[in-house]
């Protein structure tokens, strides 16, 4: 994976510390409650990144290779090591890409990149909304773009992501949506559906589109 070194989250180097949010709790609302977001990020995010750091602790031969490196070969590593910089990671991306109501579209070279890759934004939403929901179980939904420079949707299981050796088809993140139940439970309770639904009211498509130019250089 050659472009890892351009990835924003590269910077993620042992040991992890937990990053204020860009926005506060509540900018999400009405499509993810406050308190959702605080237990999410002060909980949940917090608790792989202790979790990590103490599975890379005397690992001096890993603890020195940024977080997106270790993706490169977490076949190897332990489970620990793979679940929990992954947590750490893929919600330091998550968070990123969130943005309070957008409720809008890309635009330019990736639209334009959707479309030929998709069909139309409806075909591309449709594929990403049926990754979020057919994920059994806890997991994420992606859109990622590989070496080739072709888009791709795509679901992995737990805390893993496209970056990892282990996933089914590697890239690199644009888009990722945790369908985790405490990203959405105490709002929508088991309704799923709802929340993807919901979540593109808040996706950061300024964000996504730098991404993805840089991505392309």
């Amino acid at each position: 994976m050659k472009k890892t070194e351009i990835l924003q989250e590269s910077q993620l180097n042992f040991p992890y510390n937990l990053e204020s949010l860009p926005y506060e709790y509540n900018a999400l609302e009405p499509f993810v409650d406050a308190q959702t977001m605080e237990l999410h990020h002060t909980k949940h995010h917090n608790a792989y990144i202790q979790k990590a750091n103490a599975a890379l602790e005397n690992d001096a031969a890993n603890n020195k290779i940024p977080l997106v490196h270790l993706f490169d070969k977490v076949s190897e590593l332990s489970p620990a090591i793979r679940n929990n910089g992954g947590g750490h990671f893929n919600h330091q991306f998550f968070w990123q890409i969130l943005k309070a109501n957008e409720n809008g579209k890309p635009s330019g070279e990736l639209m334009q990149h959707i479309d030929k890759s998709f069909g139309s934004f409806d075909n591309f939403r449709e594929e990403f909304t049926n990754a979020a929901l057919t994920r059994f179980g806890s997991g994420w939904a992606w859109l990622a773009i590989d070496d080739n420079n072709e888009l791709f949707v795509s679901s992995t299981p737990n805390q893993d992501n496209p970056l990892m050796d282990i996933a089914d088809k590697r890239g690199y993140p644009l888009i990722g949506l945790d369908v985790w139940e405490h990203a959405y439970y105490l709002k929508y309770q088991n309704r799923r559906p709802d929340y993807v639904k919901a979540f593109w009211n808040i996706v950061n498509w300024a964000e996504v589109e730098k991404r993805y130019q840089n991505l392309l250089k």
